[in-house]
Order: structure tokens, then sequence, then C-alpha cells
């Protein structure tokens, strides 16, 4: 196809059309029988064309310039037109460069839809995007980038001004979409004027973002917002020049405000929640001739209609509390920022002070509003420290960790609560639940709660990941060393019914041996799983953790390993599990990392499982896991048979004694003592046997035995009866030893005269003497007076055996 363009000379309009950058030359322009690769066509000139290919868009791209003098004529205000007509379909570029004095502004006013402002770099959907530049003497400062449909409707500009249109080949946008008008002088860079109606949220920059802004300028935002609506400013991207002579600022200018202007740096938290129309400026500085620095601002504007509840206000009472801090945020932060294009929520800490985020430190009393339709949309998360340095006042101090309700009666979901605790050297850090009691979030055993605890040990050199915990198993106590972090996390709304039963507590205790000691306390009912911390990535080497199983009285536990092996092999050092019961004797079970680990057993006392790390090899990591059980002790029926049966025969045997017993006293005769010539009492070598001395013990007095059966059958009456040699036995008065008594020699002897006198026996020839004690009970006597007689220590008036002599005695 064949072009044409003709170009007056009073429109002052140029035309180039060269090629793309980065194209091969493909494609060329043909003039009068002449090639070129590129085409200007100047004022006043007229020229015909054709390129040599069909898809000229591919290679060549055009600009068109209107150069308007504003300083040595009138200046032609109004709309302006896409000119010249009848241009061929390349991406072009309109450019209207107007030269204009710095005491006098121009005005750029643009029609619906108006503009939105974009970051260099950002294409626009439609690939329409507008370009505005400010000329100041022989500087050039680029106000910013604009596409079409946004809220910006009027750019003011001191001086002149290079505004550029870009369209793509294939737009059908026929009219530029803004006029030129002239005004008195802003004294000031610029003023950018947006219009927001309705529900909205924009974006805008510093002139010359993200380079500096220039060096002690001024410039100003007019924001149009209907009286019954509500704007908030937000800062999200800034930085600060080095001054020499004033204070880089911002200022706003808000229509009812006792205070106008309102003067905030730009690292403070912005206005929040006004009401209509407001401006905002930004003032530079003068700047470090040497080292100048970059003052540069990206912020979002939101308006939003105002809150059923704007005027309600929540007390945050963290006036008791110590070192806590407590931030409401949206959902995902920090990592995930939303986009400014979604609906907002904001905090406010009074009418003015609203932010997405908002951080509140204890120890004072808050009273906070919320700028937002769906509070679901916010999350709590709050942080405490707790630290020890003299345990002899930690010690006695008991800590709870429950969360506080200042912060349950939020109409906030909490998020996390973390708990800082910090203990020095040789303190270590107890965690109790007494009544809860714990469990571990294991693969067979997973927590179904509303909330659970994240446990993580931690050094400046390593950090052992506990694990995760939930209210309702059977961990009592954990015990550990160093720092501990424990996290509380919240699933759901269930939370805020369960949050009045937290029962989880700390303190601080002396030193303990292990990294990590857990005293475990399962239901009867119940299997309880447990697991070595750092789960599923390892135990980290050389640690030691211990598990204290406690085993109810009538019950027997069961212990067992989820696998045969640890399933490591050691670089440096021996991997080892202990397994030992507390009670008097017990073997202790060790097992190294090279052998199989024990079979299931049964554990009849409280025990200990104790694991402890070597350095593995790499790709090689140390996870545990085992299980216990309980059931009710099993009593052997063969053993209650035999209990029963020999229960029985001692019943039997004691009804036969005792009638025996009862039918020998009737023809009993008088009780002696009777001396057992075949038994040796004094034992050699025993001497220490007995511990009480001779005298404090009764080792030297015999029991009486009322049995018939005596010495008669060496003694024979002539008559053939049986009778014995009778006679009274003296108590020895002499010292008395430590060894355990010898019986005394008797002696039966013929012809043993007894005078009514008694005398003095001869003396024992025994290296044993002790004092022998006979009871005696006379014939006819009742049982209880022999049992008076033989209370008189053996004081007794009468023979024991009657004065006979007896022929043919035999000794």
């Amino acid at each position: 196809a064949s072009f044409k363009i003709s170009l007056r000379t009073v429109d002052n309009i140029t035309v180039m059309i060269k090629l793309r950058p980065g194209v091969l030359p493909r494609c060329q322009i043909h003039v009068k029988n002449v090639i070129r690769s590129e085409l200007k066509i100047k004022p006043g000139e007229n020229v015909t064309f054709t390129f040599t290919c069909s898809t000229p868009e591919k290679y060549f791209i055009m600009e068109i310039q209107k150069n308007i003098d504003c300083v040595s004529g009138p200046c032609p205000f109004g709309d302006v037109h896409l000119y010249p007509p009848g241009l061929p379909r390349l991406n072009r570029t309109f450019i209207w460069d107007v030269k204009a004095s710095t005491k006098a502004g121009l005005e750029l006013k643009f029609s619906t839809p108006w503009l939105r402002q974009i970051e260099p770099g950002e294409t626009c959907p439609d690939f329409v995007s507008y370009n505005i530049n400010s000329c100041i003497d022989m500087a050039t400062v680029n106000i910013g980038t604009f596409c079409r449909n946004g809220s910006v409707s009027r750019v003011k500009l001191l001086g002149g001004v290079v505004m550029s249109l870009h369209l793509p080949w294939d737009s059908p946008l026929t009219t530029s979409g803004f006029n030129i008008a002239n005004r008195a002088s802003i004294k000031r860079l610029c003023i950018i004027e947006s219009i927001l109606k309705g529900e909205s949220s924009i974006t805008l920059m510093s002139p010359n973002y993200p380079l500096g802004f220039p060096e002690d300028e001024l410039m100003t935002w007019q924001f149009v917002v209907p009286s019954n609506m509500r704007a908030s400013v937000f800062f999200h991207n800034y930085s600060l020049s080095n001054c020499e002579r004033k204070e880089e600022r911002v200022e706003y200018y808000i229509p009812g405000s006792l205070s106008n202007p309102e003067v905030f740096k730009l690292s403070d938290s912005q206005p929040a929640n006004i009401a209509g129309s407001f401006n905002l400026s930004l003032q530079g500085c003068d700047q470090d001739a040497q080292n100048p620095g970059i003052l540069r601002l990206l912020f979002q504007v939101v308006v939003q209609h105002p809150q059923v509840d704007e005027n309600v206000t929540h007390l945050v009472d963290l006036s008791k509390e110590w070192n806590m801090t407590l931030t409401i945020h949206f959902e995902g932060w920090p990592r995930h920022i939303p986009l400014m294009s979604e609906p907002i929520c904001l905090i406010c800490k009074d009418p003015r002070t609203c932010d997405r985020v908002l951080t509140l430190a204890s120890p004072a009393i808050y009273k906070i509003s919320f700028l937002c339709k769906d509070l679901s949309r916010l999350r709590i998360t709050a942080e405490k420290g707790i630290s020890c340095v003299d345990l002899r006042w930690c010690q006695r101090k008991i800590y709870s960790l429950s969360v506080p309700k200042s912060i349950t009666q939020l109409p906030i979901r909490l998020h996390k609560f973390i708990w800082k605790l910090l203990a020095p050297d040789l303190i270590n850090i107890e965690i109790t639940s007494p009544s809860l009691k714990l469990q571990q979030h294991v693969p067979e055993q997973r927590c179904n709660t509303s909330y659970s605890y994240s446990i993580v040990s931690a050094t400046p050199e390593t950090e052992l990941n506990v694990g995760v915990f939930c209210p309702g198993g059977s961990i009592e106590k954990i015990q550990m060393r160093n720092n501990i972090t424990i996290s509380l996390k919240t699933f759901g709304k269930g939370f805020l019914n369960e949050s009045n039963h937290q029962d989880l507590k700390m303190s601080f205790v002396p030193h303990i041996k292990d990294e990590c000691t857990f005293t475990v306390s399962p239901d009867p009912k119940a299997k309880v799983y447990l697991q070595t911390p750092s789960w599923p990535y390892g135990l980290p080497p050389y640690v030691s953790i211990s598990w204290h199983i406690l085993v109810p009285s009538k019950q027997v536990a069961r212990l067992g390993f989820s696998k045969d092996r640890m399933g490591i092999a050691c670089e440096t050092g021996r991997a080892y599990v202990n397994i030992k019961e507390e009670t008097p004797g017990a073997e202790e079970t060790v097992r190294r990392e090279d052998e199989f680990l024990p079979e299931p057993r049964n554990m009849y006392h409280n025990f200990w499982v104790n694991v402890s790390n070597c350095k593995p090899v790499d790709k090689t990591q140390l996870t545990l896991q085992f299980w216990v059980t309980f059931a009710d002790k099993q009593i052997d029926l063969g053993v209650i048979l035999a209990v029963v049966a020999g229960a029985g025969v001692l019943v039997a045997i004691g009804l036969t004694v005792c009638c025996v017993k009862k039918k020998k006293k009737k023809n009993q005769n008088p009780m002696v003592g009777v001396y057992n010539p075949n038994v040796n009492t004094q034992v050699p070598g025993k001497q220490g046997l007995f511990t009480k001395g001779r005298k404090n013990n009764e080792s030297h007095v015999y029991a009486v035995i009322d049995d018939a059966m005596v010495y008669g059958h060496l003694l024979k009456e002539s008559n053939g009866s049986v009778a014995p040699e009778v006679d009274v036995y003296r108590p020895f008065d002499g010292p008395i030893g430590s060894l355990p008594p010898s019986p005394p020699p008797f002696s039966f002897r013929k012809d043993v005269k007894r005078s009514s006198n008694t005398e003095e026996p001869p003396p024992l020839t025994d290296t044993d003497h002790d004092t022998y004690t006979f009871a005696h009970q006379k014939s006819g006597q009742s049982e209880d007076n022999g049992d008076t007689n033989e209370k008189n220590n053996g004081d007794i008036n009468m023979s024991l055996l009657e004065n006979k002599e007896q022929d043919g005695l035999v000794e």
C-alpha cells in the first residue's frame, strides 16, 4: 500500500519513521525509487512512500512530534488532536513539547476514564500509556507514567512540559484524551489531582521514581474524596536523602483540621480515616553535595465507606504484662503482602492513626477500633519474654503460659502466641501441664485440638526442635536445657472456648544432664507414641534425650519400638538406647546403633528410656519412635491354687497338733528341762551372728518342753517303769560372754543322796557359762499356776525331780 503524509508549516510537526531497536532490516521504505531504512518528514513537506514488506509494523516505529512555543507567542490551548491523519499502522508515539515560562503554569486535563500511575517498567493492559515530563530551564523531571482507567484527572506543572502518548499499531484510539490550559504559577514542581469515587485504592509515586526527587523541591497531590467516604494513606516504599539544610517531610492539609498543615516524617505512621478531600505535599531539602542520597516515595491511598462500628472501641489492657508485644495484622503477614487492589482492613489506635499492621507494647492500656468490613481477615500475633538471672529468686516462681484475656476478648482470631524463655548457664527450664497433659503430634497420633504448641530449644550453635504438642495427652513434664521458644498456634474458632482451660506452666530448675527429659504418665487405656525431637530431620549429633515413664502399681507396661534398628552409622562416637526399670537390682538394657533394638517387653515398674546420639555419617539421621501400652497385672492360676492348697495343709496340721496336745496333757508327767545331746549350739566362726550380747538377749533361756519324752529311756525303775533322775539346778551368777549358749553337761549317777537343804553344785567345767531356767508344774496344778511360776525368773522352792534313789541306774 502507498502512504502520503502532508505536513503544514504552521503545525510545526515532524514525523520520523525508523527501524525498531534490535530488529533486522528485512523490510525497507521505498520513496521515489529510493530504498531507505528510515524516513523523516519535516513541516511543510509532502511525502509518498511504500514499504517493501506486507507487515511493516513488525519492523518500524513512528514518532510524531509537535513543538508548541508558549514563550514567544500565544499557546494553542484546548483539545489536543492526533495529527496528521492517514498515518500507517505502526507502533507510534505522539510527543507534545510545550515551552513555557516558569512564571506561568500549564495544566493537562484528562478526559474520563482518567489516568492511573504505574511503576517504571510496568506495562498497561491495552498498551496505551502517557508519559509526562516537566522542563524547568535545562532540567527535565519525569512526573510519571500513566495508563488509562484511573483517578488522575489533572496534572499542573511549572514551566514547560513534554507530553508523550504511546499507541500500539492496532489501537483504535483517535483522540489524545487530554487538553492543555494556561494557569497561573503554582509555585511548586507540580500538582497531581486525583478524583476518588466510591471505594477504591490508588498508588502514586514521587517524580523521577525510583530515582531521586529534585533537590529542595515541593510538589502536591490533591485528593478529591466524597465527604461521606474515609481515606487512609500508607507509605510502602521510601528513602531519604542526606540533608544539609531543612528537613524532608510530608504535610497534610485536611479541611476542618485545627492543626493545618499537619506535618509528618516519612517514617511516621500516616493519617488514616480522613473524612472527605485532603492535600498531601512532599518537601525536599538542600542535599549534601558530596553525598546527596535519594529522596523517593511510593504510597497508597485507600478510600472506604465508613464502617458500621467505626466508633466502637475495644480496650486492650497490657498494663499488668511485662515484656510483651501484640501485633494485629492481615492474614498471611508478614510473608504475604496483599495486593493494593484487595479490600483493606485497618486497625486504629486513635481515630486518625490507622494501619494495616498495628503493634502494641506492654505495659500500657490501648483503645483500638477497626475499619474493616470483614474482621475474619485479621489475625493477632503476640510475643512475651520471660528470663531468669538469679535461680534463687526464679526457682520459687511458677509462670503461667496462658493467653491473656485482653487478647481472647478481642473480636480477632489469635494466630500465634510466642513465649521466649531465656535461661542462663546452669539454669534449665521445666514445662508442665498438670491437668491436661501434653500429647506429642506424631503420624500415628495426630493432634485434633483447636491449638497446639511448637517447642524449640536453641543455642547460638544449635537448634533442637523438640516437637509439636497439644493438650489431652500423657506428658506431664518436659525439662530442657538452653533457651526455649514456645509457639501456641490456633486452628479454627474453637480456641475461644478452649482458652479458658489452659494449664501450661513453666519454671526455672537446676541443671539437668540431658538436653531434654520427658516425664510421661500415660492413660492406662491408651496407646502412647513418643518420638525423638527434630523429627523427621534427625537428632543433632551428641544429643541425649530421656523419657521417664510412670507405671501404675496395679498395671504392667509394654514397651516396643517402631523399627528394629536405629538406622544410622556413626562417624564419631556411638549411639545408644538404654532401658532400665526403677527397682533395686534391675538390669539395664543397652543397644548400640549396630545392634537390633529390644523386642517388645513388659515393664512392671517405672522405667527410663534414653537415646544418645553419635555424630552420624552423611545422609543418615537418628530418628526413633516407640510406643507404650498398659494392661492389668495378671496373677498365675497355678500360684493361686498352690497357695490355697498350702494353706489347707497348714490348717490340717494345726488342728492335728492341737488335738494331740489336748490328749497328751491329760496324762502328762511333770515338766522338766530337756537336753538334746545331738545339737551343738555353739557354731564355730559365727560369733557375729547374734547382734545382741548374751546379757541382752534370751539365748540362755531354754523353752519349756511339755513332752513326756524326756530322759526316761535312760532310766529304768526296778518295776520297769521309767522315771528320771531328779535334782535342783542353781542359777549361775558368773560372767556371761557374747556367744550363743552351749548346753550344760548332765551327769546321772547311782546312789545320789539328797539332803533337805540345797547345796551349791560343783563348778561347771564347760567354757560357755550361762543361767538355765526350768519351769515346773506340780501334778494337779492348773496351767495358770504354771505360767505364774514361769514368770518368777526360775526361783522355784521345790526340786524339779523327786528325791528317789533307784538301783541299777545307768549313766
